[in-house]
């Protein structure tokens, strides 16, 4: 038997195993809920800790980490997923407590109940649904064909990974909802993390643990100016960037409200901060700095590559099994959440109130899908997709987190001077994305912010004649 036929035997056996075992757990775990809207996304609000934890990760962590992250080739990356425990703890301790205390379904949902206003709860809404549809799911699709297709020496065109990919991805979120999608992320989970920490081993035994020879740019913890993470960013931009990925984002959030208790969701989301301090950092970085002394400079395809070098045969193709589920829980996490908000936010209360959503979910996931493939040539050419996905972030994250906080922090703000900084926000990050970008574009995060929240105060005042008072957070 040929080396390739044994990597695509083991890769089809585990996978198939893992959508076995999947399909077990959930009719195991019964107890499914009457409420459709509640079953399909918050998978009728019973997901265990050890459930929400594994979520968490696998959504977080795929092929845009891993193949993303390493492709810098360079230690510096890892500050992404250090700063995220951050992120993660905001979540626990502050932002989950007020989802549940206002029994939210979408995190938008919040925003309507602070401000009395369906019409920003559905322009936040459409936001997310713009970053996951034309950002999120291709780029997912496009790194997890990447790496299958150099991993295997004989692999099936890019395009046609990317579809495969995708069409799997929309079955189980078609199929199985929030639950089934949860119950994959945690059962992959452990072969992901397993695997990928492996890789990370024989990768440095491949270098003899000697990283002499390797520029001190790629060994460094403190980003110059030009750097990807100048270090200044991390006391400002960053941990507002933490904060609207962990604590205001649908896809992460979304598994936590699905808990039965606050208790429980708390439980799960500090169990990922423990799993992503002990194994996140180290093995989305390190195989890319081995992998320069090994291989050079060679961007993107660096996981890949360093994988087939360092893993025997079958255990290539194991790994291959389990990247491509990381890929699959990721995109089937974001395809879930974009639904759910289209659902919730837009669907239920514009066009109908009362629809069939085992059906609505299914159309619309097939759209999202569609979309998805047809925009992976689009970000096939980016120089590196880790820092292109998060200049990208800026032009949705720092305006819808403006909205927030806004609501969060002060009383009396008009919806529509909240929706006034929203849109501002997306317009001057834009500016500075594509026209203008005095300073590294972590910092403009910050900038953005900052502006949209003195827009925001300034027409609430000017324009509506209303003083924004300061309150207690999450109250009132």
């Amino acid at each position: 038997m040929t080396t390739n036929a044994i990597q695509w035997g083991v890769f089809a056996v585990l996978t198939g195993l893992m959508a076995l075992a999947t399909w077990w757990q959930v009719r195991r775990m019964g107890g499914r809920s009457t409420d459709s809207t509640s079953e399909y996304f918050l998978a009728g609000r019973n997901l265990s800790w050890p459930f929400v934890a594994g979520s968490i990760t696998l959504t977080n962590l795929s092929t845009d980490q891993l193949v993303g992250m390493n492709g810098n080739q360079m230690l510096l990356l890892a500050w992404w997923e250090l700063s995220a425990v951050a992120g993660l703890a905001i979540l626990a301790l502050v932002f989950l407590p007020i989802y549940y205390r206002n029994n939210c379904t979408t995190t938008t949902e919040l925003l309507e109940r602070k401000y009395g206003s369906k019409g920003l709860r559905a322009t936040v809404s459409l936001l997310f649904l713009l970053g996951n549809v034309f950002i999120y799911l291709p780029i997912m699709t496009y790194t997890g064909a990447l790496f299958l297709s150099t991993m295997f020496e004989h692999a099936p065109p890019l395009m046609v990974l990317a579809g495969g990919i995708a069409a799997v991805g929309a079955a189980y979120t078609v199929l199985g909802g929030l639950r089934a999608v949860a119950v994959y992320d945690t059962l992959s989970g452990v072969g992901v993390l397993g695997m990928a920490a492996a890789v990370t081993v024989l990768a440095m035994a491949a270098i003899n643990f000697d990283f002499s020879g390797i520029p001190p740019e790629r060994l460094t913890m403190i980003g110059g100016p030009d750097s990807p993470i100048p270090w200044p960013t991390l006391l400002t931009g960053m941990i507002f960037i933490q904060m609207f990925y962990w604590s205001t984002n649908q896809t992460i959030t979304q598994r936590a409200m699905a808990a039965p208790t606050l208790r429980e969701g708390q439980k799960g989301v500090f169990a990922a901060i423990v799993i992503r301090i002990l194994f996140v950092p180290a093995i989305v970085v390190v195989p890319g700095v081995c992998a320069y002394k090994l291989f050079g400079d060679i961007g993107d395809a660096t996981y890949g590559r360093v994988v087939a070098e360092v893993m025997p045969t079958w255990l290539s193709g194991a790994f291959a099994a389990f990247m491509a589920a990381a890929v699959l829980t990721s995109y089937t996490s974001v395809l879930n959440s974009s639904v759910t908000l289209y659902v919730c936010d837009l669907h239920e209360p514009y066009v109908a109130p009362n629809p069939d959503v085992k059906r609505l979910n299914m159309v619309i996931s097939l759209v999202f899908m569609a979309v998805s493939i047809a925009l992976v040539p689009i970000y096939s050419g980016a120089a590196s997709i880790i820092n292109l996905v998060q200049q990208l972030n800026g032009l949705l994250s720092m305006p819808i987190l403006s909205a927030f906080i806004l609501g969060l922090v002060f009383r009396n703000v008009d919806a529509r001077a909240a929706m006034t900084a929203v849109v501002f926000g997306v317009g001057l990050y834009a500016v500075f994305t594509f026209v203008w970008t005095p300073i590294h574009y972590i910092h403009l995060m910050l900038v953005t912010l900052l502006a949209c929240l003195g827009v925001g105060l300034a027409v609430n005042r000017a324009v509506f004649g209303r003083q924004a008072e300061l309150g207690a957070f999450g109250r009132g």
